[in-house]
Formats: structure tokens, sequence, C-alpha cells
């Protein structure tokens, strides 16, 4: 229906072009023509060519819309988001020459405690509705970020935003953070249109009907829920326009890989989110295609519920830890495409250490662990709980029940929809799941104060979820949280002395085992040789693309 959908919407879109430019239809009631050629006294004038119709990008996508609110947004939307929306910096790709590349901030300081940053604007910026970008509209729009974003806990640090002029606006912090990369988030960072924020306040229908009020180079022209998305061109972009840039993008829904992959090589699209994991091998021996595989900032993890028997028993946690086959989970779940985790800071981003240690698959490690802990032989069963729409999950979920069954241990496995299973985790401990599989991802280049603290730093009363809920181990560890809590102010200030302390309770977390660190996943690139431009960026991991820096090949 979908692929149906996109041929009709595309033939329709060239029939307008077409029709705007072909010769008028001849009168029907037009005399009959001339038996003999009349003679021609002087030359005709010429005619003019077709006007060329728009340069269209198509895109088949897996990512569907949850919501059109940038502030709310914190889910796959950000795969369009990002291109209509824009921060005052954006983090660059590890290894760039420079960290950061200035947005609507043109530059920015901050003070020798790291507690006062202050933010000059770009001059001359306006929102897609016509309203001018300004520090008043900075302000407004992280203050709403701050009250009630679907990624809000990421401005914890901040104490205040502050109004110079027109053009420079103060960030003042509670205690030190690198706000550059907060500023920079994929979620919660937005600034949107002062008049848009004021029109969804008074209306909570306002997004619904995919609209954009941001700075970005591409804006919303329509929306098809499920079916498909149209992107323009933001003419009046602060960054400008180039010839050959892609004044259109005609977004399918097509979350079924194998249709992807059909349109991909009938040449219906131009690009997709991703193709089956069993045909990339023949994208990368095909000439016409460029393929990479990328790492990725999304890790798999399993809870262990610290708050039930035997679970609460260091030895035991640490047992089922050593009879996990890290290897094949990654081998049969992932496709070959992930990396054992080092604790629950994926590689590639802060606090990423190579000293956190790894548990090994040791079978008889896991057994004598158990005897060690009354539990010789196992003899206990246990519940895991995974996302039902996670077909990796899925897949490698029976490794962990068969390999448990060698030690003794019987686990039954349930997929629930992922909201179900986080509410059955977030009511009572005793009747909740035993082991929570789950897919994590910092939601800013910062896992130390996203990653280890949403998920493992212990709120002040039991079952000790944080503010995040994302605490799903119920784990609470003094000595842990005094690490993270030294930690995460030095990362504003001294980032090796951060990094140390992080990776000390890294090594605590993984010694205490609240929960079995899986792997780090992969991303898998399909591209055309004829679209150019495409550069991956690691801290945007729901970004697969960024539609202004593309172009069709000549």
């Amino acid at each position: 229906m979908k692929r149906n959908l996109f041929i009709l919407s595309l033939f329709v879109l060239l029939t307008l072009i077409a029709t705007a430019c072909g010769p008028a239809a001849p009168a029907t009631d037009a005399p009959a023509a001339e038996t003999e050629a009349p003679v021609v006294t002087e030359e005709p004038a010429p005619t003019e060519a077709p006007a060329a119709g728009p340069i269209v990008l198509k895109y088949a996508s897996a990512a569907n819309i949850t919501t059109w609110d940038p502030i709310a947004s914190f889910s796959t939307e950000a795969a369009y988001m990002a291109n209509m929306y824009e921060q005052l910096l954006r983090v660059n790709p590890p290894g760039s020459a420079e960290e950061f590349t200035p947005l609507l901030a043109e530059s920015w300081e901050k003070s020798e405690d790291g507690l006062v940053w202050t933010f000059h604007l770009r001059d001359g910026v306006k929102f897609h509705d016509g309203e001018p970008m300004n520090a008043d509209a900075v302000k407004k729009s992280i203050d709403a970020a701050k009250d009630h974003a679907g990624a809000s806990f990421i401005w914890l640090p901040l104490a205040s935003v502050d109004v110079v002029d027109d053009l420079t606006v103060t960030f003042t912090l509670s205690y030190a953070q690198p706000l550059e990369l907060i500023v920079g988030s994929e979620y919660a960072a937005y600034i949107v249109s002062p008049k848009a924020l004021d029109a969804a306040a008074a209306d909570e229908n306002y997004w619904s009907a995919g609209l954009s009020a941001g700075t970005g180079p591409y804006m919303i022209e329509s929306y098809t829920a499920d079916q498909e998305l149209v992107l323009t061109q933001n003419t009046e972009y602060w960054g400008g326009w180039e010839e050959g840039q892609y004044e259109k993008v005609l977004v399918t829904f097509v979350p079924e890989a194998t249709t992807r992959q059909q349109l991909l090589e009938g040449g219906e699209v131009d690009l997709v989110t991703s193709v089956p994991a069993d045909s990339f091998a023949s994208f990368a021996e095909n000439p016409d295609y460029t393929t990479s595989l990328e790492p990725a900032l999304f890790n798999y993890t399993a809870f262990f519920n610290t708050l039930k028997a035997p679970l609460d028993d260091v030895k035991v946690r640490q047992a089922l830890s050593y009879a996990i086959p890290y290897e094949d989970i990654i081998a049969l779940g992932a496709n070959g495409r992930g990396t054992q985790s080092r604790g629950t800071v994926p590689a590639g981003v802060f606090p990423y250490s190579e000293d956190v240690p790894q548990y090994t698959y040791d079978i008889e490690k896991a057994k004598t662990l158990l005897k060690e802990a009354g539990h010789e032989g196992g003899g206990f069963s246990l519940r895991l709980t995974y996302a039902s729409e996670n077909a990796t999950e899925e897949t490698f979920a029976p490794l962990i029940k068969d390999s448990f069954a060698q030690i003794g241990v019987e686990v039954t496995i349930e997929a629930l929809e992922f909201t179900q299973q986080w509410e059955l985790a977030k009511t009572d401990p005793a009747t909740a799941q035993d082991i929570f599989l789950l897919l994590y991802w910092p939601t800013y280049s910062d896992a130390g104060a996203d990653n280890m603290y949403s998920m493992f730093y212990g709120g002040a009363e039991a079952p000790y979820l944080n503010v995040t809920k994302f605490n799903l181990s119920y784990w609470k560890n003094d000595q842990y949280n005094a690490l993270m809590d030294e930690a995460g102010p030095l990362s504003g200030t001294d980032v090796e002395a951060s990094r140390a302390k992080y990776t000390e309770a890294q090594k605590l977390l993984v010694e205490e085992a609240p929960a079995a660190f899986l792997f780090d996943t992969m991303v898998a690139f399909v591209n055309p040789n004829h679209v150019e431009g495409f550069q991956y960026n690691l801290n945007y991991p729901d970004v697969r693309y960024w539609f202004y820096e593309l172009r069709p090949v000549q």
C-alpha cells in the first residue's frame, strides 16, 4: 500500500510539473487544416524551453512521527526535526578539526568556574513563520524545554536563562557542566518561534496537523500520517542556498525493510533508512552503491531486579553476567553489527574508557558463583521482559534463556509493548519483571550525565527510581552516587578529572552487576552513488541524513 501511494504521489508531482510547462490543448472547434502548407515569409519566434521541475530527494524511511511538537519530541521524528529546527550549535563528528559548528550562536564563552555561559546570536535569522530569532526567543524555547520537554532532564543543571540584549543570552548553571553538549542536544534544545510556542500553549492540538516553526533549511509543505511527508526549502534560510541542492524532500514512511530495498533497487527512491541485514553484503559488492558500518550510541542492557531475591545477592548477579553468551547475542541478535559493551557508556562518547572491565562467557565460573551464593545447581526461575516491537531483543532473548538453563536457572520470556514494559517496572518491584531488556542511548553526547545517571543513580527512597525513571534495576549504591556527584560538576571544568571519577564509578557498576551490559550497536548505511555529501554524525543517532548537506551528482 505505502509503495503504491509513493508512486502515485510521485506521478501526481511529475504530472503537475508537466501540465504547468506543456503547450495549451487545441480548441475543439478549430477549422480543418489547409491541404497545402502556407508560405513562411519570416522566421518564427523561438519558443522558450519548458521550466525544469524542482530537484526532489526521495527517501523511504522507517522513522515515523510521534509528535510534531519540537519541545515534546523525544523519538524517531528527530530524523526530520533536525532538518527543520536548529540548536545554538551542533556537536561535530568525532575526529573533526573543530568540536562544534556554530548554528544560531556565532560564538560563546564561559566563566572560569564553568557556571555562567554567554552566547552571542546570529543576526538577521528568521523563523519559518517570519518571526525574528533573538535572545527572547532563545530564552522562551529553553524555559519551555526545561519545563515540559520530552527530555527536560538534560536541563537539570540550569538555574536560569537571561536576556542581556537582543543578540546576547546568558545561561547560569547551578553546577558546572559542558553546556555545549547540552545546547547541541538531539532533543530538548531546539529554538522555536515564540509565536508558535504561544499558539501551542493555547491549543494542545496546535502541532498535530504537521507544521514547522524553526529556523532550519527545510519546512513542512504537507504531511499525511503514516504515509508521506513533503519538506520544502526555507528560501530565507540564513545559511543560503547553492544551485543543485535539493529543493524538496519527499519522505515515504515504509516500515518494511524488504520494501525499502525494492524501492531503492528500482530507482524509485534515492535513500532508505536501512535494508535487510542479509542484503547488506550484496550492496557492498555493487559498484553503484557506497556502504559503511558505523559505531552507534545505542546499546543493550539487561537490568536485574535487585530488590527481589535471589537477584538482591551480588554473587547471583555476577553469575548471571558470566552466563550470558555475548558473542552469540551479537552474531545472531545483531547480525554481527555490534561490540560487547564496557559498562553502560557506549564506545565513542564521553566518558567511555577501555579501562572498564567486561564479563566473559564462562559457564563454570557462573556455576561456582551460584554455589557460593547458596544456589548450587540454580533451582530458581526468572521472568524476562522485552519490547515486542524490538526484533533484535526478540531474537537474542531466547539465547539468554537457553544459556541460563545450563546453570539451572529457568527463564520465562514475555513480550510487552515498551510502554507496558516500562509501566510494569515503575509500579511495584515485588511484582515487576526480574530481567528488563532495554535499548538505550544518550540524549546528548555525555553518557555520564545521561546513561550513568539515568540508568543507575539511585533515588533517595525505595524503589530508588530517579527523576528519569530509568533506574530499572532499583539499585542504590552510596559510593556510586558519591562518585557521580563528583564527576558531573568536574566535567564542566576539568574533563580528565571527571573522566577518572566516571571510570571509577563504571568499574564499581560492573563489579556490583545491577545489570548485564550486552553490546553497543552499529548502524549500516547503503547510499547510491548518485547522491553525494553524506557524512555520518555519531552524536545524533536518530538523524541519519542532513538533507541540506546532500547533492545530486551532476
